[in-house]
């Protein structure tokens, strides 16, 4: 295979004055770096590692052109002199590599977490805590002003360009929408009037910086809320935008309290791009497609196919900062793909910390963590490839030391096994892939199907043991709780055991809301979800024709009757991810899972699931009983305390801490000791 495979992904395009090098755009990230001034070093490395490893344009996380426009307290700004020294330590670590980049200016409007928050209309958002001031004239034109002088000092800091964020619900999109727009003035009523800002912030941006200077506009293509823009809307701004000078037309699909998921990875691949292709027969200057496209073979067919001129990928280069160069030189199987759990990227963001990758904890933190060749390889043995021990086997092996790696099964991939069963999560899948190529890559001598003991282990003269054995399932104390109706998960999931048509499950963390999903997936609809199928299920019309591109969501099939129950007196489901969680419950509460909690089980018998709520005994008349109440550490590996002599035992993963599966820490704690042996 050689790079001709992706001849449209990796063409360059002349813009004019200026040439990418190839189709793939970096998009933009909040990674937390941006917003303090001591960690611009770190930010740098992180953008140098990404041009190092090809991409055609990195657009930065997004910045505040002033303090009104703050996402977060004191967060990334550009609005004085003082601050391009540390821009420029950015667009110089790009620049050597011979990359391009661009800077996100977002004001963040009524969405921003701080109390200077503005808007169109004195609307409050329903995801944040602060009422917005409605912006008057005079407030009007010193934002305008203000996104010329971000501009103004980006050129001035060796930025290539901006990207104006206009969609998402920003500040932009709030003008454009009579969602947020409710004003009566010249910047509110029509169309017309609702897209002057934008425009006018464009043509102030252009007569800023000259022709000579990359401005991409990110375009609200799908609101995907109620008062959003109709596509003849959608369409008479870009065209606008593309007179009043945009070189290049970026996508975006649904505001952040949107109720329809855009980025998670139960969305289907490439879902959005026939919308940017019918964007792109609109208008004369290129247009980018984006959200969930993570492989080359996909992005080189949307290109092929007409229906963009660019991608865009964002999280893809968390996971894998040489996604280019690995599709430029025939190595597509080597990218470490990512499979959109928002757990270490948009969790971390907002939550304020600072983002990561699951399945690449080096990502943001390329200073800290550090594979370097050892000077003294060590022989190491690992026992497990689930998550743990196949990301401490290889970074092991990266570091120069002579690693086995064990496992009881006949694969490797652990629970990543199990959670490629359940609907929305075939990504997982790959995980598994890269990983199995990464240990034939490393060298890494691997035993399958092998159930060492600690005296091989002890007698096999290594020098380190990483216990990585994962976790068997908590059987919780109930009557009749070895009932032939009662299963657990993993028989379900990994045995697939045959399950009755009305099914109680005990649990309602992660694993349960799996289960709830696996159990209510309709088995004649295929997996993955086919994009049609999936724009029915959430009412999403990709047409557009009514405003927002909203629809009648299609009414499932679900095949059983479902009960997740779970002791706690909590909302089900709270624990679940800050950004994915909510889609997980709405899919739940959409197929008809009747959802409890404060549940007392009394015993379980022929007749079913007896238990008590809220003082009310009830009997819950179920085929099966499906256990998702916990797991238990597998770690009789560890040498007794105390115990001196042979080789250093190290635990990590499910092995270490069972309390509830954890791929990101996994990951990183075998990233950590692999790279600390």
């Amino acid at each position: 295979m050689t790079h001709t495979t992706y001849p449209n992904l990796l063409a360059p395009l002349d813009l004019g004055f200026t040439t990418l090098k190839n189709r793939v755009i970096m998009g933009s990230m909040h990674t937390g770096l941006e917003d303090r001034f001591y960690n611009y070093g770190k930010l740098a490395a992180f953008y140098r590692e990404r041009a190092r490893g090809g991409a055609g344009l990195i657009v930065t996380g997004g910045i505040s052109p002033n303090r009104q426009g703050w996402l977060l307290p004191f967060g990334g700004t550009l609005n004085f002199v003082g601050d391009v020294p540390n821009h420029r330590r950015v667009t110089r670590a790009v620049h050597e590599e011979g990359g391009k980049i661009v800077l996100q200016i977002l004001h963040a409007g009524r969405y921003g977490y701080q109390p200077f928050v503005v808007s169109a209309s004195a609307l409050k958002s329903p995801i944040s805590k602060f009422k917005p001031k409605a912006l008057d004239a005079a407030g009007i034109e010193s934002t305008i002003a203000a996104y010329a002088r971000c501009a103004k000092l980006a050129r001035m800091a060796g930025y290539d360009g901006v990207e104006v964020m206009g969609s998402e619900g920003y500040l932009l999109n709030q003008f454009l929408c009579t969602r947020t727009n409710q004003r009566t003035d010249e910047w509110g009523g029509s169309i017309e009037n609702r897209m002057r800002l934008p425009l006018e912030v464009v043509r102030r941006i252009r007569a800023a910086v000259g022709p000579d200077f990359i401005l991409m506009y990110r375009h609200s293509v799908l609101d995907l809320v109620e008062g959003g823009n109709t596509w003849e809307e959608v369409v008479a701004v870009a065209k606008a935008l593309e007179a009043a000078g945009v070189t290049i037309l970026n996508t975006g699909y649904g505001w952040h309290e949107a109720r329809i998921p855009t980025i998670v990875t139960s969305v289907p691949r490439a879902a959005f791009a026939q919308v940017a292709g019918r964007l792109r027969a609109e208008v004369g200057i290129p247009v980018v497609a984006s959200n969930r496209i993570n492989m080359p073979a996909d992005a080189e067919a949307l290109l092929a196919q007409g229906s963009a001129d660019l991608v865009s990928m964002a999280r893809p280069f968390l996971a894998d900062a040489d996604w280019v160069a690995k599709a430029a030189s025939g190595r597509s199987d080597e990218i470490n793909t990512c499979i959109a759990c928002n757990q270490a990227c948009l969790d971390h963001t907002f939550s304020n910390k600072r983002a990561s990758c699951l399945v690449n904890p080096r990502a943001c933190h390329e200073t800290e963590l550090v594979f370097r060749k050892s000077a003294r390889p060590r022989r190491v043995a690992v026992v497990g490839a689930g998550p743990a021990g196949l990301s401490a086997a290889t970074v092991a092996a990266e570091c120069g030391h002579q690693v086995t790696l064990f496992d009881g099964l006949d694969r490797i991939g652990g629970q990543f096994n199990v959670a490629m069963q359940v609907p929305g999560k075939e990504e997982f899948a790959e995980t598994i892939r890269y990983f199995g190529r990464k240990l034939a890559l490393t060298g890494v001598d691997v035993r399958l199907n092998q159930r060492v003991t600690r005296e091989e282990l002890l007698a096999g003269g290594y020098d380190d043991v990483i216990v990585a054995t994962g976790i068997t399932t908590r059987k919780p104390k109930i009557a009749g709780i070895d009932h032939p109706k009662v299963l657990s998960y993993l028989e379900v999931l990994r045995e697939k055991k045959p399950v009755g048509r009305r099914v109680a499950i005990i649990g309602a963390g992660g694993i349960g809301f799996d289960m709830g999903e696996f159990l209510v997936h309709d088995p004649a609809v295929p997996l993955p979800v086919p994009t049609p199928h999936w724009m029915a299920e959430w009412g999403v019309d990709p047409s557009s024709s009514a405003a927002g591109g909203l629809a009648a969501p299609v009414p499932p099939h679900p095949p059983r009757e479902v009960w997740l129950l779970q002791r706690k007196t909590t909302r089900p489901g709270a624990g679940l991810g800050k950004t994915s969680g909510w889609v997980h419950r709405a899919t739940l509460v959409r197929n008809g899972v009747q959802m409890l909690a404060g549940v007392q089980y009394d015993r379980i018998d022929d007749a079913g699931l007896h238990i008590t709520v809220g003082g009310e005994q009830r009997l819950l008349a179920v085929d099966n009983v499906v256990v998702c109440a916990g797991q238990e550490s597998l770690a009789e590996l560890m040498p007794a305390e105390g115990v001196t002599g042979g080789p250093r035992f190290h635990k990590i993963g499910g092995a270490a801490l069972a309390a509830e599966l954890d791929a990101k820490r996994a990951i990183r704690e075998g990233a950590v000791v692999g790279a600390g042996l």
